[in-house]
């Protein structure tokens, strides 16, 4: 729509209230490039998959405070120990205190790592799977998460895409009130018409930028809100 703003004016206006340019770029973070997002090993997809998981409705901070012991507890990811766990062994994880206690949330550890098997078995890594997926429909690879995963659905599978180094944006509170006000989409963030056009949004934002989608979405919540980190 005409009313949109364009980059620029969104860049200046983060730049206003962050100080300067410099100080700006400071708190921006890159994505890792395809080459070496593909080296990224599986077990760490599904680590940080779970520690979303985890971290989904509950304070971040206890959650890293026990990380060790998760490792520890899940025989540090490894996707062939996961997937033979049985059920029983599922039931006792989810009863020990070292961890956080939640069933339906220690269950999706093996179903993540099912997902994550079924595309090995096609030829090639998860990495490489995430990593080839083109950031014009990043959209699609939400969706791919939450249909085929457990758990995934909503931000916690962007911001664990965005932990592990795909380029992704984030519908933080921030970045959805401003698309909101801009209307590049209206109603809930959560249907695929909208999720379409916010991706189009953020295409077109690329071209006139130049800039990777992570940027582009940090750069929109310092530009406005209450500039939540992890946008």
């Amino acid at each position: 729509m005409n009313n949109k703003e364009g980059f620029d004016q969104i860049y200046q206006r983060a730049c206003e209230r962050k100080g300067d340019e410099r100080q700006l770029a400071l708190l921006l973070s890159q994505p890792l490039d395809t080459a070496k997002l593909k080296f990224v090993g599986d077990d760490r997809f599904l680590a940080e998959m779970t520690k979303k998981v985890f971290q989904s409705g509950f304070v971040w901070r206890v959650v890293n405070n026990k990380w060790p012991e998760f490792e520890k507890a899940f025989f540090g990811f490894d996707i062939d120990k996961i997937l033979m766990m049985p059920d029983e062994m599922v039931e006792r994880k989810a009863q020990d205190p070292s961890i956080i206690r939640n069933y339906t949330k220690v269950k999706s550890i093996r179903d993540n790592a099912y997902m994550i098997h079924e595309v090995c078995i096609r030829g090639g890594s998860f990495a490489e799977f995430v990593a080839d997926w083109p950031a014009e429909d990043v959209v699609g690879l939400w969706d791919y998460l939450k249909k085929h995963g457990s758990r995934l659905g909503g931000n916690t599978g962007p911001y664990a895409l965005r932990a592990l180094g795909k380029d992704t944006f984030i519908l933080s509170r921030d970045v959805e009130r401003f698309l909101k006000s801009q209307d590049v989409f209206s109603g809930s963030s959560t249907s695929k018409r909208s999720r379409n056009q916010v991706q189009q949004f953020f295409n077109d934002m690329q071209q006139q930028s130049g800039r990777s989608l992570q940027e582009l979405s940090q750069i929109i919540a310092y530009s406005t809100g209450d500039n939540l980190v992890f946008s």
